[in-house]
């Protein structure tokens, strides 16, 4: 079996390789799934700031920013090994943090998610994730699952970024689904 850091360069530069811009239709299956699942409920909802090759989640936003029931979050890192997520919206301030990754320059209030979109650079069946190696998604979920078991975590792919299995630790954690232009997935 590869080890992770393989499996990111790998990763990465099929990523690059592949790249697509992704249409709205892409994001029809997650903008159904969180109307039924949370119906008139406030949610609120973490986004990434794409780079890199990610999938471009801005464009749901725009979609959803006229619903009033979504609060839509970035995260922010806030120490060597964490982070949190703060109010956010699409004509928000970004300031570039330490990985060159944009986040809001104004840290509001700092909320727990109730979904995590969440990027990767390879799944596998199981939905396991491969990110970039530094562990902040999986500290958080591991902290804050064990206090709000209810957060729904949704890794937002390309199709062609699955993996047959990825290596794990008892440390990561495993999605709820995985959003590809194919639709979305429960493990």
């Amino acid at each position: 079996m590869q080890k992770k850091d393989q499996l990111r360069k790998k990763y990465l530069k099929i990523r690059k390789n592949k790249y697509f811009e992704v249409k709205n239709d892409y994001f029809k299956p997650l903008f159904l799934f969180l109307k039924k699942k949370f119906k008139k409920r406030k949610i609120y909802l973490s986004f990434y700031y794409p780079s890199n090759y990610e999938v471009n989640i801005i464009k749901f936003l725009r979609i959803i920013e006229k619903n009033n029931n979504i609060i839509s979050l970035l995260p922010v890192i806030v120490s060597e090994d964490s982070i949190k997520f703060s109010k956010w919206n699409i004509f928000d301030t970004l300031k570039v943090n330490k990985y060159g990754m944009l986040e809001p320059a104004e840290n509001k209030n700092f909320l727990i998610p109730d979904i995590l979109l969440v990027p990767l650079l390879a799944f596998d069946k199981r939905n396991y994730r491969l990110g970039y190696g530094k562990g902040y998604y999986d500290r958080f979920l591991n902290k804050y699952l064990k206090i709000n078991k209810n957060i729904l975590t949704i890794g937002v792919a390309f199709s062609f970024q699955k993996h047959d299995k990825l290596p794990t630790s008892n440390y990561d954690v495993k999605l709820d689904y995985i959003l590809t232009e194919k639709g979305m997935n429960l493990a």
